[in-house]
């Protein structure tokens, strides 16, 4: 198994240690495998897209506008 090196903030590094039953190491692997698994997913799905980034750019905002106006009861 490889190795990496992690910085963190030195008060989250005394919270961590406040719970020193989780091990960390595990959390972080789990937290970098999903992102890797969401990762290949999006890559998956968006292989064949025929969309270019100004359709998304585009179709983004249309539904920030939806979201937003149902949130705010507009």
């Amino acid at each position: 198994m490889a190795n990496i090196t992690l910085s963190i903030p030195d008060d989250l590094k005394k919270k961590m240690e406040k719970h020193s039953e989780i091990k960390w190491s595990q959390v972080a692997r789990n937290a970098i495998e999903k992102r890797i698994n969401d990762l290949e997913l999006l890559e998956k799905l968006t292989s064949k897209s025929k969309l270019t980034e100004e359709d998304v750019e585009k179709i983004s905002k249309i539904i920030n506008k939806e979201v937003a106006r149902k949130v705010l009861g507009g």
